[in-house]
């Protein structure tokens, strides 16, 4: 019964710890925005949650496997929620969400017209300083908070499921994990994308008065939402292992066997290996520091598991890059709203990483793999899955088009643009501010930045139904009859829906071949070192991989991100903002 109640809870935390972990993923780009920051500085703040791992993984995965296993992995559950109610916490002492916008939006007295700063000068705001907007500190404090708590969950869990367990039922029960533990990120991007459409201020500020959409690049959702909810689960799935023994016996041995040959099973498990029978009771630090440094050498002359952090640091390095971004990624490429990209990964992607799990597992079990056929459906799968991410380069959409910013506007050469101010003959006379964002839509499929960039003389309408008239850019560029803007940008060509649906293709396929691999690669793992060694080689590997390959990719993917950006949002008092509008095709080769 131990048994069955120590691998029910183990699925559970390992699903609520990726619930976690992807509402975080999913909730980048909401952060990035609410606090105005770049992609570098995102980066940084998501891999804040490896940096607390690495903190004390060595330490949690040596002497927690000579410690009460089951407890430690719940204490680190608990510590894991303080960390999600930490990242919520500034949501509550900043002030209202202000987004950028250049457009007054005060109607006239017993007027149905708005009118715009293009006829008038424009005051200059006061500035308010926002409300704690280096606040993202407490975000950064929480996600790492996170990544302590996460530590002793899976080198203490996996060994102590290894250890009590037989060896062909190992690969089953990592798939089964490892498949309950997907439903997470599915669950955690679907929670990302609904919270996504909720204002971030709601219920704090009348919705009709708000003129962005969630499709617009400066709207936030109610990220903070999302932290109270993964929080709360995490909390829950700490409370199982207060309950469970600090070691089990040995699966498939008779009850009478244990009493009688305790000390031949006490040599099979590796809490109780390491130290002489008398001293198990009371855990000495100095004899289990003595042989830390000796273990570490025994540990890193196994060839094959020297190898095998290599490649998992190459993978972790593209695959964190690459989930840490997607959403942004397919948010500018295909010009998809970010809602729409978070959902798409958590029920296409997600579920497929799921069945890949599943089917490396049964490929193991059904033909009775071995450790070298598990290397091979391991690398067959990597290579495979490697091909159809290549293919995806290809992949590619048009930019943007947008006023003086994207190359695409040559074909309207009779207007020429300053591309550092976006100024031009046709809007020359209007006194426009050409810091701030706020797009509007021509009936020409054109996408100006402001309505004062487009020339843009009167409005009717309020909130999210304005309509801008008598746009001099629009009229001189001669595309269109109707010389009239909306708000918003302009959507895609029609080809570019069709290319994003072979772009899915290709990453949800690409996504099930390379999870097909992952059981068998874990086995590989598993098998090739010494069962004393087990739970440091988990947590050494851990360690270097996380260290290596998951706090950098944030950081310099971001960094790369960063470098493609053509318009750069502006904080109330001054000061580069968050990137509003990024070179397609340059964001896709980096």
């Amino acid at each position: 019964k131990s048994r069955k109640l120590f691998l029910a809870s183990l699925a559970f935390v390992y699903f609520a710890k990726a619930f976690a972990g992807a509402y975080m993923k999913s909730s980048i780009t909401q952060i990035e925005r609410r606090f105005d920051i770049p992609s570098s500085l995102i980066g940084v703040i998501d891999g804040s949650f490896e940096m607390g791992n690495l903190l004390i993984i060595a330490f949690v995965s040596y002497f927690g496997a000579k410690l009460h296993r089951p407890r430690l992995i719940g204490i680190g559950c608990l510590i894991m929620a303080v960390g999600s109610f930490l990242v919520a916490l500034p949501h509550f002492f900043q002030g209202l969400y202000k987004y950028e916008t250049s457009v007054s939006h005060k109607a006239a007295v017993n007027s149905t017209e708005t009118i715009l700063p293009c006829l008038f000068s424009p005051r200059p705001p006061e500035c308010e300083k926002a409300a704690g907007s280096p606040m993202w500190i407490y975000v950064f404090l929480g996600n790492m908070l996170r990544g302590i708590g996460e530590t002793p969950v899976m080198p203490l869990g996996i060994s102590y499921l290894d250890d009590f367990s037989r060896e062909e039922n190992t690969p089953f029960y990592l798939a089964c994990i490892h498949t309950v533990g997907i439903l997470g990120p599915m669950f955690g991007f679907m929670l990302g994308s609904f919270l996504s459409k909720i204002y971030v201020d709601t219920g704090f500020v009348n919705l009709d008065t708000i003129t962005i959409t969630y499709k617009d690049s400066r709207w936030v959702g109610a990220w903070w939402l999302g932290f109270i909810v993964t929080g709360t689960v995490v909390l829950l799935s700490s409370i199982p292992f207060f309950f469970l023994p600090k070691s089990l016996p040995k699966q498939g041995q008779e009850q009478e066997e244990i009493q009688s040959k305790s000390t031949e099973l006490a040599t099979k498990t590796e809490q109780e290996q390491f130290l002489p029978e008398e001293t198990q009771e009371k855990v000495k630090f100095q004899e289990m520091a003595k042989d830390f440094i000796p273990s570490l050498k025994r540990l890193f002359r196994n060839r094959i598991y020297s190898l095998i952090i290599l490649a998992s640091l190459v993978i972790v390095n593209g695959f964190i890059g690459l989930i840490t971004f997607k959403p942004k990624y397919i948010e500018q490429v295909y010009g998809q709203s970010a809602t729409k990209a978070i959902f798409l990964i958590g029920i296409l992607n997600l579920p497929a990483v799921a069945l890949g799990f599943i089917t490396g597992g049964f490929l193991l079990k059904r033909f009775k793999l071995g450790i070298v056929g598990a290397a091979r459906v391991a690398i067959s799968a990597s290579l495979g899955s490697f091909c159809l991410l290549a293919v995806q380069i290809f992949v590619q959409c048009e930019n943007a088009e947008v006023a003086g910013l994207s190359m695409s506007y040559q074909r309207v050469p009779q207007v020429s643009y300053n591309p550092q101010t976006l100024l031009s003959q046709c809007n020359g006379h209007c006194f426009c501010s050409v810091k701030h964002w706020d797009p509007v839509c021509a009936y020409n499929g054109m996408t100006y930045a402001s309505p004062c960039l487009a020339g843009c003389q009167t409005s009717t309408g309020m909130g999210k139904e304005m309509v801008f008239h008598n746009c001099t850019c629009i009229n001189e560029a001669g595309l269109a009859a109707n010389a009239s803007a909306v708000l918003g940008q302009c959507p895609r060509k029609d080809d570019c829906d069709i290319k994003f649906k072979i772009y899915m293709a290709l990453s949800v396929i690409g996504s099930y071949i390379s999870a097909c691999g992952g059981t068998p690669g874990y086995i590989v793992l598993l098998r090739s070192i010494q069962p004393d060694l087990k739970s440091l080689a988990l947590g050494m590997q851990t360690l270097i991989v996380r260290t290596l390959g998951g706090i950098p990719p944030p950081i310099y993917f971001g960094a790369l991100i960063d470098r493609t950006c053509l318009k750069w949002g502006t904080k109330h008092c001054g000061g580069r903002g968050a990137c509003r509008l990024y070179n397609a095709n340059a964001f896709r080769y980096n």
